[in-house]
């Protein structure tokens, strides 16, 4: 381990970018004791002493339409961000997904001769491909989190490292769902549904209200069927429990405790993100929906060329979990889906079997890759 000071900046848009962001803390805080860390970062990276320039929760925003009204803000912002990390000389910059916003970052950043690593790769092998270009120019080097990413990033001689999944490392292969559930006051005796309509304020905004509709409806159909949602924040609490008001709907709402809802329920009914990763691990069968803005919508079915949106899907290669978007993710339709899936039967075991195998796939000691990957760049191994 270096005694040597070492500074290192690292921004992150959202909260699964809060995740990483603090596993790879740790493991280079681990390698080299005296390092200092700047940037963005989320309430894990603080914790680990993170010195944040301004709240991750200003860059979370997603969709085309959303993104146009936050402009000036996230232009400004960058903006200034630029010129506090140029005056700071980190040693390297770690742009943690949020591509929109990290690529620009991380390309005026190397312009003033700091090293770059951009840390989960956006979709370019999905759609607008030709941003490879832009990433080339910008990163000295790209993590990514799954294989056939690293593949594509090889093709288009950018250098690259596959590090895994930092919660395919975390989540452990068995987890005690009873002491769980006794902890939180659920009963064994029946089942237990979670509902994880997403970690964006917009997100919960079109999903929040559907999620209960649907949860209620599942009740119906399946009296005393229990309901958790883990809040990512206290402000995503406060918007979700203004939307439970006026429902006589039991839902137990837990404080970010996403691990403890994963391990108690039986089945998820989930937004579209990096939480059904999460679910995955946990290998709980789950229905995914999404809804976003009208255009933005219209012009990503234009543009995207995978026909799955979920990280399940994706990694499977097929369409292993249900995903019902947009106007499709009706009240009816989504309790349809879910119901099968909170007993045994074949579709439920089916899932199950290969989210056991995509674990073991990603299980690779990634924030340990990835932190070795980055000292390698600046020439700070231990």
């Amino acid at each position: 381990m270096s005694r040597q000071p070492l500074r290192i900046a690292i921004v992150v848009g959202e909260a699964s970018g809060d995740i990483l962001g603090a596993a790879l803390m740790q493991a280079l805080q681990a390698r080299h004791p005296h390092v200092e860390f700047i940037g963005i970062g989320g309430p894990r990276m603080l914790a680990l002493g993170m010195q944040s320039y301004f709240s991750q929760e200003r860059l979370a925003v997603m969709g085309l339409v959303e993104v146009l009204g936050r402009l000036p803000e996230l232009l400004k912002r960058r903006k200034q961000l630029i010129a506090d990390l140029i005056a700071a000389k980190p040693d390297v910059l770690i742009g943690i997904d949020a591509p929109d916003f990290n690529l620009g970052l991380e390309l005026a950043v190397r312009k003033a001769g700091i090293k770059t690593v951009h840390y989960v790769s956006p979709s370019v092998w999905a759609w607008r491909q030709k941003r490879v270009l832009k990433i080339r120019e910008a990163c000295d080097l790209m993590l990514t989190l799954f294989p056939f990413e690293a593949k594509f990033y090889q093709e288009h001689q950018v250098p690259v490292t596959f590090v895994g999944h930092s919660l395919a490392d975390q989540v452990p292969l068995e987890v005690d769902q009873a002491a769980v559930r006794a902890e939180l006051g659920l009963s064994n005796d029946a089942p237990v549904l979670a509902l994880m309509p997403g970690s964006r304020g917009g997100e919960v905004s079109r999903l929040g209200d559907l999620f209960f509709a649907t949860a209620q409806r599942v009740r119906e159909l399946m009296p005393g069927v229990q309901l958790l949602l883990p809040c990512a924040t206290p402000e995503r609490r406060a918007q979700l429990e203004a939307q439970l008001q006026g429902r006589e709907l039991p839902v137990l709402l837990l404080d970010g405790d996403t691990a403890k809802a994963l391990t108690a329920c039986d089945a998820v009914l989930i937004a579209s993100g990096t939480a059904t990763l999460e679910a995955l691990l946990y290998r709980r069968p789950m229905v995914v929906a999404y809804r976003m803005a009208g255009f933005t919508y219209w012009l990503l079915r234009r543009l995207v060329k995978s026909p799955y949106i979920s990280l399940p899907n994706l990694l499977a290669g097929e369409g292993l979990v249900p995903e019902i978007l947009q106007e499709k993710a009706s009240v009816e339709r989504l309790a349809a889906e879910v119901l099968p899936l909170l007993k045994p039967c074949a579709e439920r075991e089916q899932m199950l079997k290969r989210f056991a195998e995509i674990h073991l796939q990603l299980r690779q000691g990634a924030a340990e890759r990835a932190a070795d990957a980055v000292l390698e760049l600046i020439g700070r191994s231990a």
